[in-house]
């Protein structure tokens, strides 16, 4: 069965979309006009690193079984798709066109997947023992999901680590980390059973080079337990918003490596707080397995690159992890000081924007 799709977002959403075309499947991107004409002309590509070979693959989407469109935010009616996923970072749904179609999503009751770090408000709704009205601070602007069913939304880690090529077209997305996509279940079968047709479309697919064809990464897996997509936030913890200093920023692989010990404490700390939650430990993403992968993040990570670009917003998972650890009467001196000090830096950079309105 083939279904059509909606994506909030070209950028990450062209790497899921390029897995999910090889099911057939109908996709419709929502992305910045420059970035619909280009994919709507000449489709896009993916690069796709795959272990054992010399040079990654390219997925070309426009030869792929499925097919893909892209266009504004404007205009589109999330009643004519079967699942949507916001493929965005959580401060771009409160801009102008996507807040109002985000929110038309909400009253579709469609099934809607996020892939983001900052796990939307109603998702958070779906983790019983949390006094979910004290975590809005943690939100750019919690209002914007105030309409939807926490029921008919899921969260999808983004563990895979892509980035557009600053030197080529928007339409190229380069894979720097293959790792799996992690989904929970939704609360009813029949939206969870989409998610599964997905992950036993992408488990199938094959691609065909000289030597015949051979298995991709970066599946997608899903998971009945609801815990599973938040192991990623020990990894932001420890590692991305670690990238952030008090003299600018550093790679994700100096943030973890420069001082393992601390990093393990941070990492350690947050999934413990996870299985306070609720999570089984067996889970969750050990230690050792992600020091190793981050020695291969050798790039800032974006909410590093936004905040010293000069950023007035990004995702703040760190405030979430830091307030849900405090009801839980919990505490970590390091995220402590990685929350103050991207306060500081996101008030220095709202400073300067107004002065530089003015």
């Amino acid at each position: 069965m083939s279904y059509n799709i909606l994506l909030m977002g070209a950028s990450y959403g062209s790497l899921l979309a390029s897995k999910m075309l090889f099911g057939g499947h109908t996709i419709h991107l929502v992305c910045l006009p420059a970035e619909a004409d280009l994919i709507n002309a000449e489709g896009f590509r993916v690069r796709l690193p795959v272990r054992g070979r010399k040079d990654p693959v390219v997925l070309d989407s426009r030869k792929l079984p499925g097919k893909v469109t892209a266009g504004p935010a404007a205009g589109v009616n999330p009643k004519d798709y079967d699942l949507v996923g916001l493929c965005m970072q959580e401060p771009q749904y409160r801009s102008s066109g996507v807040r109002e179609l985000l929110d038309a999503v909400a009253k579709s009751r469609v099934p809607c997947m996020s892939i983001m770090n900052m796990p939307p408000l109603p998702y958070i709704r779906r983790i019983p023992g949390l006094d979910h009205d004290a975590l809005k601070p943690a939100y750019t602007d919690p209002a914007v999901w105030e309409n939807f069913d926490p029921k008919c939304m899921t969260l999808n880690s983004p563990d895979p680590q892509a980035i557009r090529p600053p030197d080529e077209q928007v339409n190229v997305l380069m894979v720097t980390l293959p790792t799996n996509f992690k989904v929970a279940r939704f609360d009813d079968e029949k939206s969870t059973a989409i998610l599964r047709q997905l992950e036993k479309d992408i488990e199938g697919a094959r691609f065909d080079t000289p030597e015949g064809k051979i298995e991709l990464p970066v599946k997608l897996k899903v998971h009945d337990s609801i815990f599973v997509p938040l192991a990623k936030w020990a990894m932001l913890l420890a590692g991305n918003y670690r990238c952030i200093t008090a003299d600018g920023i550093r790679t994700a692989q100096e943030a973890v490596h420069s001082d393992l010990a601390t990093s393990r404490t941070v990492y350690e700390f947050v999934n413990d707080l996870v299985v306070k939650l609720g999570a089984n430990p067996a889970d969750l993403v050990p230690f050792e397995k992600y020091a190793a992968a981050a020695q291969s993040l050798i790039r800032p990570a974006s909410a590093a690159r936004a905040l010293s670009n000069g950023a007035i917003y990004i995702e703040r998972p760190d405030m979430l992890v830091q307030m849900i650890a405090k009801q839980k009467g919990l505490s970590h001196p390091v995220i402590d000081g990685i929350v103050a000090l991207v306060n500081s830096r996101l008030e220095a950079n709202r400073k300067k924007a107004a002065q530089s309105a003015t």
